[in-house]
């Protein structure tokens, strides 16, 4: 509700209009500033220009295997099992249970609430209770403090205070709100960092195997490239062939023995990183080994409806949050502009005599109110006005940035799946094809019919489709991955009470 205070200038209102004004604000329950409705879900109906294929293509290798689209399907919460990888599943629950940027978000969580809990300790009256003794010598030359003519003499006070200001204009209650949206956003980001964390390990294992696969690859390079120099170096004995196709087969050699440390260093830092997601110092090695042969490729994917994606994107649900404080900050600051009434009552006792402060009479009382309105202040309380309102329209802004994002990340996501797949089939193609020619021309080789031009050319290309092939595997792991990330995750499914959204406030989508 957006309340608004009005004076007339041709009258004072009466002291009986105000009372009836404050009563009437404090039992209606209003309190000034915007409602917070939540933004209308976008009404696309899929992400991507034109309707993509039901499935993917496939090949005849590990992690080739057709994959569907389902549209009625629900993220899993722990959607890393579905690789069916127990080593994948022992590095995350490790993730889980000791990586710090858990604990560090489910501190701010915490922080969070409780700053919710202590700014509803402003709905209630503060008591305040004090005692004091002292000991005093008063100058003879003025009047007496006391009802006698003692100049040196102990006084005892002690009271209780009790104050109470009304939330006439809902500026607390606004408060409380822009402080439980922050703590839900704050939930939101704690499931943001599970999220990150799990897809993280996910991405990083997909790169372990991904990288074991290359070194092997290239090892086996090394391998054929070895023989075949063996081979050039009998024939070249023999007269068969010249020295420069023995020196070029070496050269050919010591090429891709160059291309080991670089994918071993990979290899190591790679291994450092799922070291640490593990919540472990680089130097503590992890058992868990990953291969690409290990992993299964998971054939039924979930595609949320647009729609369901602003539910379960936890960035989306954290701009959502921001957006609904951002609200409560233009009421707090509108109330801040208008009158302030509070109430104040005090009770004691003072006397010379400890035992006698509440006798005879000793006891003593006060009750007061007080208005307050700011008269003038420099348009200070104006300008944060304007900027809590600035600030609003910054946060609608950043939500719909969010909303485009996350659906753009499905769609890129989805795109990638159906390339990455049509991607390795042709490498496999490629690599067989390249695999023959190879073989091919060692066989001719060893006949002599074969020039050394010939076989570099035909190592080479073998090369490269192996590597390819690996690179194009690795990339339909990592894309299932990156699309249960884009999909939000699973958070809402997973079985832990974390998980369980904060009630709070519930508020309406329209």
């Amino acid at each position: 509700m957006t309340s608004s205070w009005a004076s007339s200038r041709s009258a004072r209102p009466r002291p009986g209009a105000v009372v009836t004004l404050v009563a009437v604000a404090l039992l209606s329950g209003c309190a000034v500033g915007p409602d917070f409705h939540r933004p209308a879900a976008p009404t696309v109906s899929g992400y991507t220009r034109e309707a993509l294929n039901p499935q993917t293509a496939s090949a005849e290798v590990p992690g080739g295997e057709a994959q569907r689209f389902r549209q009625e399907q629900d993220v899993v919460g722990p959607w890393w099992t579905l690789f069916q990888s127990p080593a994948l599943n022992a590095v995350v629950d490790q993730a889980l249970t000791a990586n710090p940027t858990i604990v560090s978000a489910q501190a701010a969580l915490r922080q969070a609430r409780a700053l919710v809990d202590a700014q509803r300790g402003f709905f209630y009256p503060t008591v305040q209770g004090s005692f004091t003794g002292t000991r005093q010598h008063t100058s003879g030359t003025i009047s007496p403090v006391l009802n006698s003519p003692a100049v040196e003499f102990n006084l005892y006070t002690a009271q209780v205070t009790v104050g109470y200001s009304f939330d006439v204009w809902g500026g607390n209650r606004r408060q409380v709100e822009s402080l439980q949206a922050q703590a839900e956003a704050q939930h939101f980001l704690l499931q943001a960092t599970y999220v990150t964390l799990t897809a993280n390990v996910v991405a990083a294992a997909v790169q372990e195997a991904s990288l074991r696969a290359q070194l092997a690859a290239i090892q086996d390079i090394i391998a054929i490239s070895t023989r075949a120099l063996a081979l050039l170096r009998k024939q070249f004995e023999l007269g068969y062939v010249a020295g420069l196709d023995v020196a070029a087969q070496e050269a050919a050699l010591a090429q891709v023995q160059q291309q080991l440390p670089p994918l071993q260093k990979q290899l190591e830092q790679n291994r450092d990183l799922l070291a640490v997601l593990a919540g472990r110092f680089p130097s503590d090695d992890l058992v868990e080994r990953f291969e690409l042969a290990a992993l299964h490729l998971p054939q039924d994917l979930p595609v949320s409806l647009p729609s369901r994606l602003v539910e379960q994107r936890p960035d989306v649900r954290v701009a959502e949050a921001t957006l609904h404080a951002a609200g409560a900050q233009v009421g707090v600051a509108i109330a801040n502009r208008l009158p302030q009434f509070t109430i104040s009552a005090t009770y004691g006792g003072s006397a010379t005599d400890f035992a006698q402060m509440f006798a005879h009479n000793n006891p003593y009382w006060m009750v007061g109110g007080t208005a307050l309105q700011m008269l003038f202040d420099g348009n200070t309380l104006w300008h944060r006005q304007r900027a809590a309102a600035a600030a609003f329209e910054q946060a609608a802004a950043q939500y719909r940035g969010t909303v485009l994002a996350a659906v753009q990340n499905v769609a890129d996501t989805l795109y990638a799946l159906q390339a990455d797949a049509e991607s390795l089939a042709a490498a496999v193609g490629a690599e067989r094809a390249a695999k023959r020619t190879l073989d091919i021309t060692l066989k001719q080789q060893q006949l002599g019919a074969a020039n050394y031009l010939a076989l570099l050319n035909a190592q080479q290309a073998y090369q490269q489709t192996v590597i390819t092939r690996v690179q194009a595997q690795a990339n339909r792991f990592a894309d299932t991955g990156a699309l249960f990330l884009a999909l939000g995750g699973g958070w809402w499914n997973r079985p832990d009470a974390a998980a369980t959204p904060p009630t709070d406030q519930p508020s309406e989508r329209r």
